[in-house]
């Protein structure tokens, strides 16, 4: 049950009603995202228009396969079905990759590099107190200056934003009869 109510979908503004048409009738949590979000339509409009470019609008330092297989690794540990869902970049990473291969990244065939962005992931959203010196000279041995920083603002903004989406509870436990 959603912790904030949810706009009939023939009352929702034009960005937020193409958003929800867009999405499977059977994806309640995509759906709901869109409804949730009437309260303030701005707020999620701008916030994708940032967020698109940097994700996968070619924005930035990193690849987009990088910061999709960090937001997918994100979204298992935050337990965000809709995030974990969503493929934001299919055509550079796998299904399996997205599904499985981003919680057992030793285990997959990734790059050093994709291995130590997506540990770095984990410790940003499991231990972020405790990456010490030690783990920032690591992962500068992988990125530039300019790209360790962008990882760690993608990577900050990805776990934000999923326990947002998370809390607000936009799941549908039991598809109603």
């Amino acid at each position: 049950m959603a912790r904030m109510p949810l706009a009939e979908p023939e009352t929702l503004p034009p960005y937020l009603k193409a958003m929800h048409d867009a999405v499977p009738e059977e994806n309640y949590l995509g759906r709901h995202f869109a409804r949730v979000f009437a309260a303030n339509p701005q707020l999620v409009e701008d916030y994708q228009k940032f967020y698109g470019p940097w994700h996968v609008g070619g924005a930035g330092l990193l690849e987009p396969r990088l910061k999709e297989l960090v937001r997918l690794r994100i979204a298992t540990l935050n337990g965000c079905v809709l995030c974990k869902s969503v493929r934001m970049a299919p055509a550079v990473v796998r299904e399996d990759e997205a599904a499985s291969g981003v919680d057992d990244a030793d285990g997959a065939a990734f790059s050093p590099r994709e291995r130590a962005a997506i540990h770095f992931a984990e410790r940003m959203a499991l231990d972020h107190h405790n990456i010490g010196d030690d783990d920032v000279a690591e992962m500068r041995r992988h990125f530039s200056d300019g790209e360790f920083l962008e990882l760690a603002m993608m990577a900050g903004q990805y776990i934000g934003f999923g326990r947002v989406l998370a809390m607000l509870q936009l799941e549908v436990a039991a598809c109603p009869i």
